[in-house]
């Protein structure tokens, strides 16, 4: 395909809708793992998916980046129907770190970095791939694991590269599912302070989350699953509430301030 002729992303304005479920339920065997959900995902915003086990965070993520389909409802990506995109036209505009992330093949770091790079083929933005993959690679600090192999890496390390892959294609919309599950406490800051940074500079960014007090420090807004069902929608302040989050958890918690931030940390409420 001639360069020219290719529809490059242009950047959402802040607040525009870039994603959306309307009404969708996914069904497997008796179960409904999505029940009429609906969710928007907004440019220059962290959105972040929380809930227990099994309430069906990652499969709402799956969902809104086209790895899915739902039994009913539909998704619009783009101001489109999610089906009237090509997986090439996709792959340009969302970049997706799934769960389970498993590089079994003996790439190096920097191999797999640059895969990160593959929509952009044959288009005039190949030559930003240098500049890219140099500025993931040392936004993630694992510059000096360049030309280790995968398979030779600690689990931290992999999560690393895998969202170094991500953020290297520069598409405007990041979908992330427990990006710091195997990170320690640095690299989550880290990871989640980048974050961050691409949602100012204007990207959607959408993150699946367990831990309350990352999603309470780094989200504009939450939103919280139980069983398939959206419960709560709104800023950290307006969902991190004791009463409900110890219902949707079953299990008795508390929330208090920073004393600094003032942001809301919750904690077990053992004394109960």
């Amino acid at each position: 395909m001639n360069a020219r002729h290719i529809a490059l992303p242009t950047v959402a304005e802040r607040g525009t809708v870039v994603c959306a479920a309307d009404a969708v339920t996914i069904e497997r065997g008796r179960k409904k793992l999505l029940d009429s959900v609906s969710l928007d995902v907004r440019a220059g915003e962290v959105l972040s998916l929380l809930g227990p086990n099994g309430a069906g965070k990652s499969t709402l993520l799956s969902l809104l980046s086209g790895d899915v389909e739902p039994d009913a409802g539909g998704v619009q990506f783009g101001g489109k129907s999610l089906d009237d995109w090509s997986l090439v036209d996709l792959s340009r505009r969302r970049s997706v770190l799934l769960q389970e992330n498993q590089l079994l093949f003996p790439f190096t770091v920097h191999q797999v970095v640059e895969m990160g790079r593959a929509p952009w083929r044959r288009t005039p933005l190949e030559d930003d791939d240098n500049e890219a993959i140099g500025e993931a690679i040392a936004a993630t600090d694992i510059g000096h694991l360049g030309h280790r192999r995968v398979p030779s890496l600690s689990g931290g390390e992999r999560a690393r590269t895998a969202f170094a892959r991500v953020i290297a294609g520069r598409t405007g919309v990041l979908m992330l599912d427990e990006p710091t599950a195997a990170l320690d406490l640095g690299h989550q800051e880290a990871v989640l302070t980048l974050a961050r940074e691409r949602a100012a500079a204007g990207d959607a960014v959408l993150i699946v989350l367990h831990d309350l007090n990352l999603a309470s420090a780094y989200s504009d807004r939450i939103a919280l699953l139980r069983q398939g069902k959206i419960v709560a929608n709104g800023a950290p302040d307006e969902v991190l509430e004791a009463d409900v989050l110890t219902d949707v958890y079953r299990t008795p918690v508390e929330v208090i301030r920073h004393p600094v931030t003032g942001q809301r940390i919750v904690l077990p409420n053992r004394a109960a």
